[in-house]
């Protein structure tokens, strides 16, 4: 079989991979700033004005919501994948210190309240995430002290935090001579603004006297330490589900914490009043105008998709706690039970017994004749919240060999598209996975027709070729039409570990490298879907600077239909 798969373009990659795993080794801290010059090297097209004198506005958001906000006091890093770890590394109390949490990112973390950022990682993958957002967080935080360095609007700054007053209208001129000593436009401003919120004043003050230096530490790297940390995961759901996971068949699903279950337990569905009375009250006249088009059928959009997520806001605030508890209640009856990961990486699961189902509760548009039948199914959902890169590999794998039988795995991410739109949905049913170098050719349980019915704004692409890369920051443009050329158009980064955990599920060896792998016949069904949440080729265009807010959960839940109506009908079939 002929390959059509890269072999140039990802050198300048490489060579920074290779120099920050190097420098790990290390026993003692290495400097961030040892670290830039490979990374100007790379050009990441996440980092496009890396090597300009302004700052790069889209990167500087991306890397804040993905770092948490006491990063602006962090002086070092250490990494690690259990609080034995940790213990061993001399730092024995970190789950004692201060949990922090990034908007964009599921990492346990810990700050010592001082300069020491302790963080959790499940993975290589972890460590190809964090080390360039540390980088171009640095890079980008310097280029603020060298612009501001000795400017009078440091002090004028400084006024402003000391009155606790914002950089709002009454202050029209010192925004205009921020934004021209930054070099960035007034809309730019207002991104950092939403993203800093009220520290905004006090962090660019901080930026213009302090300049930043950075180290990290990487506790233990072996593959015996990411088991571990594994093992420990399951243990943790081993002990917390019933019915026992190792004596049931399993539909194992790789989602979020949300599409999944609120679709399944309708709660927000029987709560539309409530909700609505919450949205009037709050003031958010977008929304109330979007569900008033909605009942007048003005616009296509799902009803059921928007009580979602005004859910989610509702549970967020403190009217909201009566329902949480409520909702754990409601959830328990029809079989659905809520694990969180404890002592080692963020991904936490859910339990679901399809018998427990209640279907007068399901969304409407999981519903289909004979759906009364899975009343009789032996069969759960496991649930979990997507990891990150290599983690999924470790936690399929370790699952793999703990449960009962696969009946079903499937997998529901986000992803880079090359063709598509933010929005749209691709189906792939080629995978090449950058890690083993392997590529997937494997049958996709799902097409466009399983997903574009409940697609509102983007539409469904299948018959696509994914690739699954190190990290957000490890791509460039050379690197990119390497794989255009060749027909890749989804870039993410599970599916390929996924499939070398699936191999091993069903193939008597350890998952080979750098073959064509054939991953047919199947023993039981394989779905991947993933959505458009960038466009790489289009600059800024990515979630950095984009915020798909409740449009960006339409081709969530047109996907999670998809799913949940391949698991209901295949147990009701059987």
């Amino acid at each position: 079989m002929e390959r059509t798969v890269p072999t140039t373009g990802s050198e300048e990659i490489q060579l920074y991979m290779r120099t920050y795993y190097s420098l790990l080794r290390t026993t003692d801290e290495v400097q961030i700033q040892t670290l830039v010059e490979t990374h100007l090297g790379v050009d990441s097209l996440l980092h496009a004005q890396a090597r300009a004198e302004t700052l790069d506005v889209p990167t500087m958001v991306y890397c804040s919501l993905r770092l948490p906000p006491c990063i602006r006091d962090v002086r070092l890093v250490v990494m690690g994948q259990s609080e034995r770890v940790f213990a061993r590394g001399g730092y024995a109390d970190v789950e004692r210190w201060q949990p922090v949490t990034a908007a964009a990112r599921r990492r346990r973390s810990f700050f010592d309240g001082q300069e020491t950022l302790a963080a959790y990682v499940a993975s290589i993958s972890d460590i190809d995430d964090l080390m360039p957002l540390l980088t171009a967080f640095q890079i980008e935080w310097n280029k603020v002290h060298r612009r501001l360095r000795g400017s009078r609007l440091l002090a004028e700054l400084e006024t402003c935090v000391a009155k606790e007053q914002p950089l709002d209208a009454s202050q029209a001129d010192l925004r205009v001579r921020l934004c021209e000593a930054l070099g960035i436009s007034a809309d730019e401003l207002r991104q950092l603004e939403a993203i800093w919120g009220d520290c905004f004043s006090a962090l660019i003050l901080q930026m213009g006297e302090q300049r930043k230096r950075m180290a990290v530490c990487l506790l233990a790297g072996s593959q015996v330490e990411y088991r571990k940390a594994t093992q420990r995961w399951w243990e943790n759901i081993e002990n917390s589900a019933s019915p026992a996971l190792d004596e049931r068949p399993i539909y194992f699903v790789s989602s979020n914490t949300h599409s999944v279950v609120n679709m399944l337990s309708g709660f927000a569905l029987r709560r539309e009043e409530e909700l609505i009375h919450f949205l009037q009250e709050g003031g958010d006249l977008s929304l109330q105008s979007e569900y008033a088009d909605i009942q007048a059928r003005h616009v296509p959009s799902s009803r059921e998709n928007f009580l979602y997520y005004v859910l989610k806001k509702y549970l967020a605030t403190p009217h909201g706690r009566t329902a949480w508890q409520e909702r754990e209640e409601e959830e328990a009856v029809c079989g659905i039970r809520h694990v969180d990961s404890r002592h080692v990486f963020d991904v936490s699961a859910q339990v679901i017994e399809l018998r427990s189902l209640r279907p007068e509760w399901l969304d409407p548009r999981l519903h289909f004749p004979a759906v009364e039948r899975i009343a009789q199914s032996e069969a759960i959902i496991l649930n979990i919240d997507y990891p990150l890169g290599m983690g999924a590999y470790h936690i399929l794998s370790q699952i793999a060999a703990s449960v009962d039988a696969f009946r079903g795995v499937y997998i529901l991410g986000k992803a880079a598209t090359l063709n598509g739109r933010i929005g749209d949905v691709m189906i792939p049913n080629v995978i090449h996975d950058e890690h083993s170098r392997n590529t997937y050719l494997f049958n996709n349980c799902f097409t466009a027709t399983h997903v574009s019915p409940h697609l509102v704004y983007g539409m469904g692409l299948d018959n696509q070729k994914a690739i699954s890369v190190f990290g957000t920051f490890l791509q460039n443009r050379r690197y990119m039409d390497v794989f255009y050329r060749e027909g890749y158009t989804d870039i993410e980064m599970e599916a390929g570990p996924y499939l070398s955990a699936i191999y091993e599920a069903m193939r008597p060896r350890r998952y080979p490298t750098d073959e064509v792998v054939n991953l047919y016949p199947i023993p039981f069904d394989i779905g991947i879907i993933h959505y458009a949440s960038d466009t790489p080729f289009s600059k800024g265009q990515n979630l950095g600077t984009q915020h798909l807010s409740y449009f960006g959960m339409d081709p969530t839940y047109a996907a999670t239909v998809a799913i949940l109506r391949r698991i209901l009908e295949l147990e009701c079939a059987r």
